[in-house]
């Protein structure tokens, strides 16, 4: 490199007429000058460099980084039951429908479990050796809370040397096996669904076929009949009309029921053709059954409405035996305003508890 740097002056020094010299005199000015200004420039947008370089480099290393999806995601569980005894299927095929690849298998408990379920709405099909699959269309998946479903699944008959037609099993029947027509299943998901409904399980089945609605009261007129002549069970037990306020604006009908949709499982609605168990009814039947709470985590839930503020809560109370509890409180909000005059209030209180229990047989021995 030296060698280069000598005979490069020597060639200025020929061409220029001026001495070696003098010619390496001023290249060592020209670099020193050429430094100094090379530093002076460094130091005053050294940081501006910096920063222009970490930015580079952070952007290098975000592109490499895989991204991740934004949509929230939840749990789907329940368990999966013979229609008719009510016993756990093992080993049964629950899947959605929509989704290819996305499903489990029933453990030896009938319990199942479909982790990340993107929020929206899907369709869950359970299927099992000798049943006729069960579907549940449109179930509402939020981030909020977990979903929880129990899917009963109906015996398959097949007979030889003949053609059998069969029906899936799905919400739109009811879960008593003793009615054949005008019977509705009312399902824990579809009580969410009902824009208006005020959680009230009477105002949700007022879209039903055969069902008159009233805007001014809850009343449930079924084919033109009075609402007072329908009738109430929970849990199998019949129950006075639980309806706030009833009679005020129409006889049986009332402002808003005691019960919350919040703890209501599927319950059956009827409007003719009664099984033979419901006695003393006219127009319809209304059996509402409470659900069972989760039994593996707490959730709360609390809303504020029109009609008063509403506070739930379900989970386990022993997870090792699998009991739980559900509670709901409401409160008017008339009450809370504490108004003069005519004021309305009213207070609440729904719960259920669950403890499962093994199955005894008991065998006479003589």
């Amino acid at each position: 490199m030296k060698m280069n740097k000598t005979r490069l002056l020597e060639k200025i020094s020929i061409q220029s007429g001026i001495s070696a010299d003098e010619c390496s005199a001023v290249l060592k000015t020209f670099e020193r000058v050429l430094s100094e200004e090379l530093t002076r420039k460094i130091h005053r947008y050294g940081g501006w460099i910096l920063l222009l370089v970490a930015l580079l480099v952070s952007a290098v290393a975000f592109s490499q980084t895989p991204q991740r999806k934004g949509r929230p995601v939840q749990t789907i569980r329940g368990m999966v039951i013979d229609g008719d005894s009510k016993h756990p299927i093992p080993y049964a095929t629950v899947r959605l429908s929509e989704k290819e690849g996305t499903g489990t298998i029933t453990d030896s408990l009938g319990r199942f479990s479909i982790p990340q379920v993107p929020v929206g709405r899907h369709t869950v099909e359970a299927a099992f050796m000798g049943y006729e699959p069960g579907i549940f269309r449109e179930i509402l998946v939020t981030s909020a809370k977990e979903v929880y479903l129990e899917i009963p699944l109906k015996e398959s008959v097949n007979e030889l040397n003949e053609v059998v037609i069969r029906a899936r099993t799905n919400k739109e029947e009811a879960m008593n096996k003793m009615a054949t027509t005008g019977a509705r299943m009312l399902s824990v998901e579809e009580a969410s669904r009902y824009a208006g409904g005020f959680d009230d399980p009477a105002r949700l089945v007022s879209s039903f076929a055969g069902v008159a609605p009233s805007v001014s009261s809850n009343g449930i007129s079924i084919h033109g009949n009075a609402p007072h002549l329908l009738q109430w069970r929970l849990e199998d037990v019949e129950i006075p009309n639980p309806n706030h306020f009833a009679d005020i604006a129409t006889l049986g009908g009332g402002i808003l029921s005691s019960l919350s949709s919040q703890v209501l499982g599927n319950s059956d609605f009827f409007t003719g053709a009664f099984p033979a168990e419901y006695g003393n009814a006219v127009s319809g039947v209304f059996d509402m059954k409470l659900r069972n709470g989760n039994n593996q985590k707490n959730e709360n839930t609390l809303q504020v409405g029109i009609m008063g503020i509403d506070v739930a809560s379900e989970g386990p109370l022993s997870k090792k035996h699998k009991a739980s509890y559900i509670f709901n409180y409401r409160y008017s909000t008339t009450g809370l305003l504490n108004l003069e005059g005519g004021k309305m209030d009213y207070q609440d209180l729904n719960f259920k508890l669950n403890f499962p229990t093994q199955h005894i047989m008991l065998i006479d021995c003589q």
